[in-house]
């Protein structure tokens, strides 16, 4: 695989209770980050993995029914969210981003995609699709607030499911196959069903030679994977289907045991994310 400088950032966060996220979690409200992948290839420039969330998510969910989204999963989106003080925080060269890899089309994923529109975004069509649907109530239910994605950015959209086929190293087993992005090895989407439709993830090694899979949100915390503990079927039955939500578990769990350097990332465990910072510039 060619490899790739990367960082792991926050952009904004939620409360959840925990036990929606993890079976005999605590019934208390845990802080749930936005984490932001920051891809650095050598020649084609920056690629993000999801933007995390961003104002743009406070203005779509003003509305009815899109404010029951904001009343169940209350945000945090300090001044330093704002996305040009993002970037300058962080030393991202807003020129220098060449796209933007969706892992799927939940708010707290894509809230920054204004922003990003006119550049490649690379998504799975099942995931674009769901969002287009009519049906602002059934949408809000399933976490989509299709205002976060200007419809002209669908024009740009290079669909995982149209992408090469390629085999992953087998520091990845047991994931064997993903879609090769950009057709070098460099990012390679690797498809993990269950949580919502179009849900993907995303394998590269680091320039340390450090092999990652970005889980996005096939679990909230890395505990799940090392104790394969699902979250509730009430939450896997809300957003995407409980089957195939514990089939990637399962996969994850094993990839964990038996691959020491591979880091898996949730979307949304800080705790990962620290034991993971120090690798790479992470």
């Amino acid at each position: 695989m060619t490899r790739v400088g990367f960082r792991w950032l926050e952009r904004g966060s939620c409360r959840h209770p925990e036990v929606m996220t993890i079976s005999g979690g605590s019934l208390c409200a845990a802080d749930f980050p936005a984490l932001v992948g920051v891809i650095e290839h050598s020649s084609r420039g920056i690629f993000l993995f999801d933007t995390g969330y961003d104002p743009a998510f406070e203005e779509a969910t003003r509305p009815f029914p899109e404010r029951f989204y904001r009343w169940t999963t209350p945000v945090t989106i300090s001044q330093d969210q704002d996305w040009l003080t993002w970037l300058r925080a962080h030393d991202i060269d807003a020129d220098a981003i060449a796209g933007t890899v969706i892992s799927h089309f939940h708010g707290d994923h894509v809230a920054g995609m204004r922003n990003l529109a006119d550049k490649p975004i690379y998504c799975a069509r099942a995931g674009l699709e769901e969002l287009r649907k009519p049906g602002r109530i059934g949408r809000v239910r399933q976490g989509l607030l299709p205002a976060l994605v200007p419809e002209r950015a669908d024009a740009q959209a290079h669909f995982f499911e149209d992408a090469a086929s390629r085999t992953l190293p087998n520091a990845f087993a047991p994931f064997a196959e993903g879609r090769d992005l950009l057709g070098d090895g460099s990012m390679i989407a690797v498809e993990l069903p269950g949580h919502c439709a179009g849900h993907w993830g995303l394998a590269f090694t680091t320039q340390d030679g450090q092999p990652v899979l970005l889980a996005a949100d096939a679990v909230w915390s890395g505990r799940s994977i090392t104790e394969n503990r699902p979250p509730p079927r009430i939450t896997t039955a809300l957003l995407g289907n409980t089957k195939s939500y514990r089939a990637t578990l399962n996969l994850l769990s094993a990839a964990a045991a038996n691959n020491g350097e591979l880091a898996i990332l949730p979307s949304h465990c800080r705790a990962s994310a620290k034991a993971f910072s120090g690798q790479d510039g992470g």
